[in-house]
């Protein structure tokens, strides 16, 4: 039970709004800025609580909280733009319920769907639960957003707080117990409103029975329509609204039906998202939590290795291993440790096992594992390990492919670079088999012939210039060089200043400009036969030819790859290319500012908004881009530009700042040809007489747009062995046809899709892609559906990249319990001198799925578990302290993520034991936490929106 002290100081900050839950005069506020506080202030306690367990100092982040002051109070600075990412998807994935289930009453918790909408909360949690258990963090923020959504309806959309609740509905995360009283469809709940005050329109009976109630929500005049005597959601839009009773119960702004309760409603939305996210937490323990959130103690950045394993491979095979190990034993503990190790291993048939791992050690032991064998027709499935691991790694990675083949699997190529343009992943391919070496390799190594003809190894280089990496074509006595490219890759603060590419070759001149946060100042130039100019801000120049200039710090050459170590000057500086040949160029730095950006499309449903695109925008129309800086809170976007990847074309926007340091960005027209986004920004420094740093970063990525328009959508929880149908549409603008249609999944689960679909121009035809994985598919499972759309003539392709999670049908809904065995304590007045000890059973019932894991919640003890020797369903705990050490919370967790705690102490008068659920939202830890984080009342719905939230 909580102390009556602190029960009373809860329902104070709840009920006033003080300490922390005040609200801007004149604001209301929404499901972007619930969310956001929530994930931060989880956060900052799951950081203090780590801190505390590691007897390090924990400084709280300076109020509002924000991701940047988070990260470093996490000390994980390096993790912030991983953060701001993680915390951006979650977002947007939850603002989407409103786009894509906009009339769907049990998302919303509309028309009493009570029960509907708790359901969708549930299986989303074991969803949730069930990736992080597998580390597959990507879909656990999918699903996490989605599942927010409602939770935080629930507080605006029903009568919860109109009853007098000042706690969150713990009931709504749970399946196992009652979210209350439920209004029968019969029971009127509702009257007129007097003129425009609807603040008593919910029937005295109703309130005085606690009875659950939500208002009703319609926007097509001709089929609105309610039971007798129901409240309405209420709002402009609401045609219901209209019917009596008239009027509505909704608190989504302060100007809604209801809007006097805004406050409270919110206040509630954050306590149980922050409720909600402390039952993930339990369940995935503090690391891996922040691991979803993308805090890493190390790099945010992976070490992704693709490697072809056939015979000729094996000098290439030993190089890895030690670039590898060289990697991790200068990283291991550092800022710039891999926050996870990737490997792909491929040959001809087979590719995979995928191994991923936080563990260095087990990395290792999976590349001295590797053997080369057999090499069959020369042809490898190089893109089939690639797609792998594009699913596999974070966003934003950078990936290393190690061939000396060809592909075999030539036909994956599209598939492979709307991988690369969704997930924003830069591939680098250390090619050792290219005919442009064949002369060198005769001459280094009589024994072997080159495998690899100039059109595959084009291919690698399409593949390498769309991600904006490198196609570097080695010997493979050169090979060991050329890989200082994958320890300049491994930092998590590399941006990118400049990309830029020309095949057919050509003189042109470039410019990139280098601001004062930016150190390590690297050029990457691939190609052959060029040469260059460099000039520097102040006017000084250095050729290609001079080795001894000023500009230059360090050059080196191998194969078709050249890096520049650049001695850094603040302002513009050009670099002037001159080649025939075909050349990449590209300028990097390390700096903690950067940019975060989605093409985005406004809603074409009834409510107002930006949706993601997850598809390739419409080519020579107008759209829309939604930017976010990292790194700084004070930085301001100034310029976005798309720019021609191979030419000097580029389309400026129009950019509108959002709340919470967001921008939209709006252009006229997406260009018909390759582009990359360039974004240019200031920062003001607080600091007196500081200058204002200007500084421009741009997109690796090479984007494509389409006159192809291609969605789908399904529900994202795949149950294995029951077949699983994703309908899509697909419309062309361009020449009609019949459209060429792809469907594949990297995990390589049965599936049936149409070979091609004949389109009208203008018209969209709707077709199915039915897939299932099998009975024995772990739950937790991810995998990754691309459906790909090709015009006549294979000149235009537009895809969608869905993202999936196999969940088991979930039966075991209750946390284990403790049962305590013995409790010692000679504790005295110097408890330094005296010591206390536990015994404890933990179980998870006769029908639950067993103990997964024993942790300490609180306590500075010594904590050892075993399995009971007769039952492996019991799991026994032992634990001993100091007497200065007096309490202990111990969390147990079973192997589906139910989680309960356990307190126990030694001291005098109290009680031996007490077990309780995290669940319960009125638990000490869950409001403790709301006054020491000082969680923020935030926006419920935003002013230039439609209330319908």
């Amino acid at each position: 039970m909580m102390s009556g002290g602190l029960a009373v100081l809860c329902l104070l900050l709840l009920h006033t709004g003080v300490q922390g839950f005040g609200l801007l005069p004149g604001n209301s506020l929404n499901h972007l800025e619930i969310t956001e506080r929530a994930i931060l202030n989880a956060t900052v306690q799951v950081c203090r609580a780590l801190a505390q367990a590691e007897g390090t100092d924990f400084t709280f982040p300076a109020q509002p909280f924000t991701v940047k002051g988070v990260a470093v109070a996490c000390g994980a600075q390096q993790s912030s733009k991983s953060f701001h990412k993680a915390i951006t998807f979650i977002i947007l994935r939850n603002v989407r319920v409103d786009i894509r289930h906009a009339l769907n009453a049990s998302f919303h918790f509309d028309e009493e769907m009570f029960v509907q909408g708790r359901k969708i909360i549930t299986e989303g949690i074991q969803a949730v639960k069930a990736s992080n258990k597998q580390e597959n963090f990507e879909a656990a923020r999918q699903k996490l957003g989605e599942i927010l959504h409602p939770l935080q309806d629930f507080y605006s959309h029903s009568n919860w707080v109109e009853l007098g609740n000042k706690f969150p509905n713990t009931n709504l995360i749970r399946s196992d117990t009652s979210i209350g009283t439920i209004a029968d469809e019969s029971r009127a709940t509702c009257r007129n409103c007097v003129g425009d005050d609807c603040r008593n329109n919910i029937l005295e009976d109703i309130i005085q029975d606690k009875i659950l109630t939500s208002g009703y929500f319609s926007i097509v005049p001709l089929f609105a329509t309610k039971p007798k005597g129901k409240c309405s959601h209420g709002g402009a839009i609401d045609q219901t609204s209209t019917i009596d009773p008239e009027g509505g119960i909704n608190k989504d702004t302060f100007s809604s039906s209801h809007g006097h309760l805004h406050t409270e409603a919110a206040n509630m939305a954050i306590a149980a998202s922050s409720e909600l996210l402390e039952d993930i937490r339990g369940a995935a323990g503090d690391r891996p939590f922040l691991q979803m959130l993308g805090i890493s103690k190390g790099s945010s950045k992976a070490l992704c290795f693709v490697i072809d394993t056939t015979k000729s491979m094996s000098d290439d095979i030993e190089t890895v291993r030690n670039v590898a190990s060289s990697i991790i034993n200068s990283q291991v503990g550092t800022e710039n440790e891999p926050s996870v190790y990737i490997l792909v291993p491929f040959n001809d048939p087979g590719f995979g096992p995928l191994i991923r791992t936080t563990d260095p050690q087990v990395f290792k032991d999976a590349l001295n594992s590797l053997t080369a064998t057999g090499g069959g027709d020369e042809e490898e499935l190089s893109l089939s390990g690639l797609q792998l691991a594009l699913t596999a790694a974070p966003t934003s990675s950078d990936i290393f492919v190690f061939t000396d083949a060809p592909a075999k699997d030539k036909d994956l190529k599209s598939t492979v670079i709307a991988l690369i343009e969704r997930t924003q992943t830069v591939v680098n391919f250390m090619i050792t088999g290219s005919t442009v070496l064949n002369r060198r390799r005769r001459r280094d190594d009589k024994q072997q012939h080159s495998k690899i003809a100039a059109t595959d190894v084009q291919l690698y280089r399409d593949l390498a210039q769309a991600s904006g990496g490198q196609a570097i074509e080695v010997t493979k006595s050169e090979l060991p060089a050329a890989t200082s490219i994958i320890t300049e890759s491994s930092s998590s603060s590399l941006v990118t200043l400049l990309q830029a590419a020309r095949s057919p070759g050509k003189a042109d001149n470039f410019s990139f400009v280098v601001d004062e946060t930016v150190t390590k100042l690297t050029v990457y130039i691939t190609g052959r036969s060029f040469t260059f100019t460099l000039i520097s801000p102040t006017g000084e120049s250095q050729q290609s030819t001079d080795t001894t200039g000023s500009l230059i710090s360090a050059s080196q050459s191998v194969g078709n790859f050249q890096t520049l170590q650049l001695n850094t000057q603040v302002g513009q500086w050009e670099m002037r290319m001159v080649s025939t040949n075909p050349y990449t160029l590209k300028v990097i730095g390390q700096s903690p500012i950067d940019f975060l950006f989605d093409f985005v499309e406004a809603s074409q449903g009834p409510f107002t908004g930006f949706d993601v695109l997850d598809t390739r925008p419409r080519a020579g129309v107008n759209g829309s881009l939604l930017v976010s800086l990292t790194g700084s809170d004070s930085a301001t976007v100034t310029e976005v530009a798309l720019v021609e990847s191979s030419g000097s074309g580029e389309v400026k926007g129009v950019v509108e700042p959002q709340a919470n340091g967001n921008f939209l960005v709006r252009v006229d027209r997406i260009p018909s040809v390759e582009f990359v986004v360039r974004m240019k920004g200031q920062d003001s420094s607080d600091t007196p007489g500081a200058s204002t740093i200007v500084f421009q970063r741009q997109s690796p990525i090479n984007f494509r747009a389409s006159n192809l328009t291609i969605t789908a959508d399904s529900n994202s929880i795949l149950v294995p062995g029951t077949p699983f149908s994703v309908p899509f549409s697909v419309m062309t603008m361009g020449i009609g046809g019949n459209v060429t249609i792809r469907a594949t999944n990297n995990r390589l689960f049965d599936s049936t899709s149409p070979a091609s679909l004949f389109l009208e121009t203008g018209n969209s035809v709707n077709s199915t892609v039915t897939l299932s994985a099998p009975l024995n598919t772990p739950s937790g499972t991810d995998f990754t559906l691309t459906i790909e759309a090709e015009a006549p003539g294979g000149e235009d392709t537009n895809y969608v990249v869905l993202r999936f999670s196999v969940v088991n049908t979930v039966t075991d809904f209750t946390e284990p319990v403790c049962q305590l065995l013995s409790l010692q304590s000679n504790c005295s007045n110097n408890c330094s001198l005296s010591m206390w000890e536990l015994s404890v059973r933990v179980t998870d019932g006769a029908e639950g799925t067993g103990v997964d894991r024993v942790s300490l919640r609180q306590g500075n003890g010594s904590l050892n578990t075993s399995l009971d020797a007769g039952n492996e369903n019991i799991t026994l705990v032992s634990y001993r302290a100091s007497c200065c050490s007096a309490d202990v919370e111990l969390l147990v967790v079973d192997r589906v993520g139910n989680v309960g705690s356990c307190v126990y102490t030694p001291r005098e008068g109290s009680t031996a034991a007490v077990s309780m659920s995290t669940k319960v939202s009125h638990s000490p830890l869950l409001c403790l936490s709301m006054v020491v984080l000082g969680l923020h009342v935030l926006n419920w719905a935003s002013s230039d929106s439609i209330s319908k939230l």
